[in-house]
């Protein structure tokens, strides 16, 4: 996956934005949903199903991983505040319409769309899901870790032994999944790679004794690069060019990367899964140990 440091900027950026609270609403707005009414406006090529794959990421992380699929020819991106081009200088070309698009603030003028957009099949389709369960009073539930803690009326039924599902992402006592919906959910899963970048797909097919070349794997909703059936270890692999950038860029990648690594480890874990990351380089290896020696990180050599 290729650095952009507008997007890393912003994505820091955006975890100290909040929003105003909304008194029509007894919980903040959804973040998926807002994410995809946002990705509604926008062509998108693939008729938005990276978009409504990735929604319930924060949207900086989803406009870095799904601006290869938007309908170039159509949008035009204007830096308004001129923040796009100091982050983005010394990048690929493409960092000021990537940074301007991963913004977390909407800024009239910003992205401009030519013509009329139909919104993405799978992304009417996310937001029909969404508002029929909306409607018949069930919550929605996401696929990635909240940053809350249970329901404190669970918890206090679970006092004496607490029973782990597939939103317990601690499991007391063991990381082996328990019951039929949480062994469902922890099934590898074969799906194909993401598009965008062939560079990237083709060094997670040559990772060693990979079960699925050619595929992803997706295990307790989130899709890895590669799974070795062997050994249960589920890889990430990262083609950043970490070694092109400043010591102190480097840095600042790395802690930016860090949390969803961290992420991506503990849905791992909690389905039984080793956890490695596969990285281009002994420098981006070091960087990322020293925040944490706990991870498993291999240089792959033959990428």
């Amino acid at each position: 996956m290729r650095f952009r440091a507008c997007t890393a900027l912003l994505l820091v950026l955006s975890a100290c934005a909040t929003s105003e609270p909304n008194l029509r609403e007894r919980v903040s707005p959804n973040p998926r949903r807002a994410n995809l009414q946002r990705a509604a406006a926008l062509p998108w090529s693939d008729g938005g199903r990276c978009a409504a794959r990735e929604a319930s990421l924060p949207w900086p992380v989803l406009a870095e991983r799904c601006y290869h699929a938007l309908d170039h020819e159509r949008i035009r991106f204007n830096d308004l505040s001129g923040r796009c081009a100091v982050a983005s200088a010394g990048t690929v070309v493409l960092g000021v319409g990537l940074c301007v698009l991963a913004a977390p603030e909407i800024v009239v003028g910003a992205v401009v769309v030519v013509g009329v957009v139909v919104v993405g099949v799978a992304i009417k389709e996310a937001l029909d899901a969404y508002e029929l369960r909306r409607g018949s009073g069930s919550e929605e539930i996401e696929s990635v870790p909240q940053s809350m803690p249970a329901p404190q009326e669970l918890s206090a039924k679970r006092k004496p032994k607490p029973v782990p599902s597939g939103q317990d992402w601690f499991p007391p006592g063991t990381t082996e999944p328990r019951g039929p919906e949480r062994r469902h959910k922890c099934e590898p899963v074969p799906v194909p790679h993401r598009g965008g970048d062939e560079e990237h797909n083709r060094c997670a097919d040559k990772v060693p004794n990979n079960s699925f070349p050619g595929w992803d794997v997706v295990v307790n909703g989130k899709q890895f690069d590669a799974l070795q059936r062997a050994t249960r270890t589920l890889w990430e692999v990262k083609t950043d060019d970490f070694d092109l950038h400043s010591p102190h860029s480097q840095r600042f990648f790395a802690r930016v990367k860090l949390p969803e690594i961290k992420r991506e480890q503990m849905l791992a874990e909690a389905c039984g899964y080793k956890f490695v990351v596969g990285v281009r380089s002994a420098v981006h290896r070091t960087a990322l140990l020293e925040l944490d020696p706990d991870l498993e990180i291999v240089v792959m050599d033959w990428c």
